[in-house]
């Protein structure tokens, strides 16, 4: 590998992980098994309180 080969490919390795970190992340945050079955479990109960105050 020449030397301007390898400049090259230096340069080009660091503006991918520039650019990696750049980017936006449209994976959403990780929610627990249990974080989601409280998620749920608070839900169902604000639905039964406001429906019985409906009633």
């Amino acid at each position: 590998m020449n030397r301007r080969k390898k400049g090259v490919q230096i340069l080009t390795a660091q503006a991918k992980r520039f650019n990696a970190k750049l980017s936006t992340k449209n994976k959403p945050k990780y929610i627990s098994k249990a974080a989601r079955a409280k998620l749920a479990a608070e839900a169902n109960s604000d639905t039964a309180i406001i429906s019985e105050i409906g009633s």
